[in-house]
């Protein structure tokens, strides 16, 4: 029988390794934008709409996929990328496995969203619905596994990014609030889904 103190070494040591796994992914993510956004901006943005979400275009529906790694500019990108690393680390940091299935979710849930909710031919590109998805995530998460640790994340989420929410408002120039809408609903959904599963008690046998 080990002891507490091994026991709770070990756990120490997998929430590190959780973290750092986490951190790298999320990472690797945003070089991934970076490099792809360096790319465009010498294809002369031919990018965005090759590969973007062109809303109400069969075509546009490949965008769903593609659409979070490409950008307008790079302001846009670096707008996005300091939000996207917190957030995206803090989504990623309770099992990678589940991080992986919630942006997937995200990204169909946002981008069928965007597709059919925005004017036709219009084309829609950013990371920003994964971070309408990833904050949606996290805050919910919390409500839907009911885990001390998750709440006091969500908790401290809702308050450093409530501003987030003007996101929303359809009254911006250039900004896609159909994307943040619908990543957040995405990010809600992926939170339901991939909710912690109560444990029901084995009946008693006689």
């Amino acid at each position: 029988m080990s002891s507490p103190y091994e026991s709770a070494k070990r756990g120490a040591s997998g929430l590190l390794q959780g973290a750092l796994g986490a951190l790298l992914l999320v990472g690797g993510m945003l070089v991934a934008m970076w490099a792809v956004e360096i790319f465009d901006y010498f294809m002369g943005g031919a990018l965005d709409y090759e590969l973007g979400i062109i809303s109400w275009s069969p075509d546009g529906l490949i965008g769903i996929l593609f659409a979070p790694f490409l950008h307008g500019d790079f302001g846009h990108l670096m707008a996005n990328s300091l939000p996207l690393l917190v957030l995206g680390f803090l989504a990623a940091v309770r099992g990678i496995g589940k991080f992986l299935w919630a942006t997937l979710i995200i990204m169909v849930i946002g981008g069928l969203g965007t597709w059919v909710a925005t004017a036709p031919g219009v084309a829609t590109v950013g990371a920003s619905g994964l971070v309408f998805g990833y904050f949606g995530l996290v805050v919910a998460r919390g409500l839907f596994d009911r885990r001390l640790f998750d709440i006091a994340v969500g908790i401290g989420v809702a308050v450093a990014y409530y501003s987030l929410v003007w996101g929303l408002l359809p009254n911006q120039d250039g900004i896609s609030w159909q994307g943040h809408l619908f990543g957040l609903v995405g990010g809600v959904v992926a939170a339901w889904v991939l909710r912690r599963k109560a444990i029901t008690p084995a009946s008693p046998s006689f």
